[in-house]
């Protein structure tokens, strides 16, 4: 049977059908909004991955070419790989529901986004956290949502409930929040410097109408939801979890201890070892649940100290920051860099100026667009001194490389005033917790190293939070071990205006507004901390960019000149570009950009580029090249691509038979422009120049 409900939400209708595809699937439904439509499916295996101590979730987006009517390109004609923005929206739909299974359940649960439609003016990424969130919600999968998504502009003060894209071009900000009936769940975006007070109040905003979005899916609950499945709890036997406790409990406490990640991590280690030596004979068939039972008797441990103590793992306070060190500088062909170190994590960041040529063209079922600005993530894995094969960007460096892409954003200056591509690298040369925000650190460093005119440094934070019942502590500059035992991991990033970019994963339930708006408050004191020793290492960007990188100007040609510019097939341009070394792009409105290494080549091809695109002055001299000589006279080319006609009369001042008597073809001579005629025909005189002689 074919269920369906509709709502409006931010002015439009949102529609949930159900019932009339994927049949087979333990829950699938459809969504729209406008004429975007998103599926999801929702299916889980019938046996749970023994001893496995995370959540075997795996969520997929998908878009769909014929979505936007369109046919993919390349050789094959299909879609391949996920694009980024299909990796970020699965982590936008992957974070919220995550949280969301029992702790005991291990069955492995596959989650597919597949977007039917685009209209080009809703974004189809909080669709698919609906709709997966309502087909679990009606599977037999025992998922503890529903939840719901929206996204939060800004415009003109007010605050917009899923805007267009068209609105979000004037929006200073976006934000995407999802979470349950009465806790958030998870916050990301950016904003152009708004205020921690202004940050709250858009959340606040947005989870009313996460509400409404809930209460739809719990009706569609009522009419298509399926019993719960029965499911065989995954979790250590608990003989095995006491002895453990009794026997080891006092050496895990010694691991709180130890200020160093990677002898924290040894010592942990040594201690499984030794637990599993002794635990063989009496629990073969469970040995992988003791690294998970020492965890969380770890964890236990760790959270109940700061709770009663305000001492974390390493010795640090709720608020304390971890040394800081910054360098800009080191790298000697980079147009820009810096290494920023936070504790035991630490960026390498490294900024490269291109010109338009190296823009970014991005494709999507949204529309094509061209990116001048992008910032790259590396993990390593000597970051974290492990061995593993290094692949490309797997989705986690996706997700941490936009969120501090973003964070950057609002400071990079318009292409008017600056008018190159620019790219950051991030490196993570070292790790332990927050290496996104070290990121936005590193990068904001290396853009005012590279002399990219930005107003001011960009600094990130992570929080932390441990809650039991009414006990709060929250932590500043949280560390990897942190952010693993913890319930929260929220970042912000920001100049001394106020916010730029901002992450929140919330692993638990009742999080309040006070919570949040104090965790802003502590992020805030801890960036205008981190500024303050940035600043103090480079506050401003470089008066001069690197003499290794590019420099460009940009000149304006008449419209009807581009084709003269360019010549036929492009001779005239290339020309240019072997006999000078710059590159050169012209747009469809006359802006030429010119771009070399080295001031002369620029200023070469400009002068050649400016003399052809010139419009000829009378009573101006030229040196001109004979193109043709008739009887009548010579056809003189006094600007390239713009001949002139020096009659018989105009070559001497004696007469002449024959104009070969006097001229050549190809030889070059001073001419004085005459007069301009009607049809553009230019009356030439070298006769008047000898009688000035």
């Amino acid at each position: 049977m074919v269920h369906r409900l509709e709502m409006e939400l931010g002015g439009e209708q949102l529609i949930i059908e159900t019932g009339k595809m994927a049949r087979q699937a333990s829950g699938a439904v459809t969504v729209q909004f406008g004429e975007t439509v998103v599926f999801a499916s929702a299916v889980a295996s019938d046996k749970p991955v023994s001893q496995r101590d995370f959540m075997p979730l795996q969520i997929e987006y998908r878009e769909r070419a014929y979505a936007a009517g369109k046919i993919p390109g390349g050789f094959f004609k299909r879609e391949g790989k996920p694009s980024e923005k299909e990796v970020v929206s699965a982590r936008l739909t992957d974070r919220p529901i995550r949280p969301l299974f029992p702790e005991d359940f291990r069955n492995e649960v596959q989650v597919i986004i597949f977007i039917l439609s685009a209209d080009k003016e809703h974004d189809a990424d909080i669709l698919g956290t609906i709709a997966a969130s309502a087909a679990l919600s009606i599977s037999d999968i025992p998922f503890l949502g529903p939840i719901g998504a929206v996204r939060i502009g800004r415009i003109d003060g007010e605050f917009v409930l899923n805007p267009t894209f068209q609105q979000l071009e004037s929006s200073d900000l976006d934000v995407v929040v999802s979470g349950t009936r009465d806790s958030i769940l998870m916050v990301e975006g950016w904003s152009n410097e708004l205020s921690e007070e202004e940050m709250v109040a858009a959340l606040g905003f947005g989870s009313k109408e996460i509400t409404k979005l809930v209460e739809l899916q719990d009706e569609l609950v009522e009419k298509a939801g399926k019993p719960k499945m029965e499911y065989i709890p995954v979790k250590p036997p608990e003989e095995l979890v006491k002895l453990i406790e009794e026997n080891y409990s006092d050496r895990i406490v010694e691991i709180l201890e130890l200020k160093d990640k990677a002898n924290r991590q040894k010592t942990f280690n040594t201690i499984v070892e030794d637990i599993t030596t002794d635990m063989t004979e009496k629990f073969p068939d469970d040995l992988g649940f003791i690294v998970p039972a020492t965890e969380d008797i770890l964890k236990g441990k760790m959270r109940n100290r700061v709770l009663a103590t305000s001492q974390r793992i390493d010795g640090r306070g709720l608020g304390d920051i971890r040394p800081i060190a910054c360098e800009v500088g080191l790298i000697p062909r980079a147009h820009g860099s810096a290494l920023f170190t936070r504790g035991q994590t630490q960026s390498l960041s490294a900024t490269t100026l291109g010109t338009k040529v190296d823009e970014q063209k991005i494709e999507g079922i949204d529309g094509g667009s061209w990116k001048r600005y992008m910032l790259h993530y590396n993990f390593p894995p000597f970051s974290v001194g492990e061995v593993r094969f290094i692949r490309g960007p797997g989705r986690r460096e996706i997700g941490h490389g936009q969120l501090a892409e973003r964070a950057l954003k609002p400071l990079i200056p318009s292409e008017e005033k600056f008018p190159y591509t620019i790219r950051i690298v991030s490196d993570i040369m070292e790790s332990n917790g927050s290496s996104s925000m070290a990121t936005v650190c590193a990068g904001s460093l290396s853009l005012m190293d590279a002399g990219v005119p930005i107003r001011t440094n960009v600094a990130g934070i992570a929080m932390g939070l441990i809650k039991e019942d009414n006990q709060v502590a929250i932590l500043t500059d949280i560390i990897g071990d942190e952010d693993h035992l913890g319930d929260m991991d929220f970042k912000v990033a920001g100049t001394t205006e106020g916010i730029t970019a901002f992450q929140m994963d919330i692993k638990i339930h009742g999080i309040t507004f006070e919570i949040i708006r104090e965790a802003l408050q502590n992020a805030k004191a801890a960036r205008f901390h981190i500024l303050k020793l940035m600043n103090a290492t480079i506050d401003a960007p470089r008066s001069d960019i690197s003499p290794h990188a590019p420099r460009i100007m940009t000149i304006q040609i008449p419209v009807d000149s581009i084709g003269l510019v360019i010549g036929p097939g492009g001779k005239n341009i290339r020309g240019i570009i072997e006999e000078t070394g710059a590159s050169i792009d012209i747009d469809d409105n006359g802006v030429v950009t010119i771009a070399s290494v080295g001031e002369e080549g620029s200023h070469e091809a400009r002068r050649i580029i400016e003399e052809m695109t010139a419009s000829p002055e009378v009573g101006k001299i030229y040196k001109g090249k004979v193109k043709k000589i008739t009887n009548f006279g010579a056809f003189v080319e006094i600007i390239p691509g713009k001949e002139g006609l020096l009659h018989i009369s105009q070559i001497d001042n004696r007469r002449i038979e024959k104009v070969e008597d006097v001229l050549k073809v190809g030889e070059e001579v001073e001419v004085k422009l005459l007069a301009v005629e009607n049809g553009g025909k230019m009356r030439l005189s070298r006769k008047v120049l000898l009688e000035r002689k």
